[in-house]
């Protein structure tokens, strides 16, 4: 039986679904340019991800495997229309900076991954735990590339001037590739990299191996 605290806090660096399993990367990309729309996007996902877990889970036992998908579909879309209308109510310009991502948390494969590996085979309670340890796995990695997109292309974070700005009469020139998408990507794969040289069992081994050069086999022959 696994443990509360092993389904909590694996996923944050043992089975990270971003930098392990490279899942939910589409708005590790574009949501990150800002710290504080980072932080509203990572409570929605971990919200959505545990509760669906846990209602999935209430019901895995009364629901046919045929239309498992159709009401996982179902539950995990309820959920998300929920927190968007919340956003639009109570958080609307940061709504409107998630635009529609909010709505495509339906769509994240942590999300749906979660609720068909680990809700359809778990009590309500572990699972709605390994949905917040997931959420948190997922929200730590957005946080790190945030941080460093937001302080190295705006010299701030969460509105406060960190290095000031040569437009505002400070020394730093925002770099302004940190505010573009591919600079998630050099970031994240940095993490991946830091990550694994750290614990190197994460290493995968080599599918295929590069055979020698042709050259080199005849001069052997000779």
């Amino acid at each position: 039986m696994t443990s509360a605290k092993e389904v909590v806090f694996k996923p944050l660096f043992d089975n990270n679904p971003i930098a392990l399993q490279i899942l939910g990367v589409c708005s590790a990309l574009a949501v990150t340019t800002q710290l504080s729309v980072t932080l509203v996007m990572c409570i929605a996902l971990t919200s959505v991800t545990a509760f669906s877990n846990l209602f999935i889970s209430m019901i895995r036992n009364y629901m046919p495997s045929s239309i498992r998908i159709i009401v996982q579909m179902t539950i995990i879309a309820s959920l998300v229309i929920a927190v968007d209308q919340f956003l639009q109510a109570f958080a609307y310009e940061i709504s409107k900076s998630l635009s529609v991502f909010v709505g495509l948390i339906i769509t994240n494969c942590i999300v749906m991954g979660r609720a068909e590996a680990f809700a359809m085979k778990n009590p309500p309670v572990l699972s709605f735990l390994d949905g917040i340890g997931n959420g948190l796995g997922y929200s730590f990695v957005l946080i790190v590339v945030a941080v460093f997109r937001e302080l190295l292309g705006s010299g701030s974070l969460l509105g406060y001037e960190i290095l000031p700005l040569v437009s505002n009469g400070g020394w730093y020139q925002g770099n302004g590739l940190m505010l573009l998408a591919p600079s998630a990507f050099f970031i994240i794969g940095l993490f991946v990299w830091v990550l694994r040289s750290v614990k190197t069992e994460q290493v995968e081994s080599a599918e295929f191996r590069i055979a020698p050069h042709a050259a080199h086999s005849r001069e052997g022959a000779f």
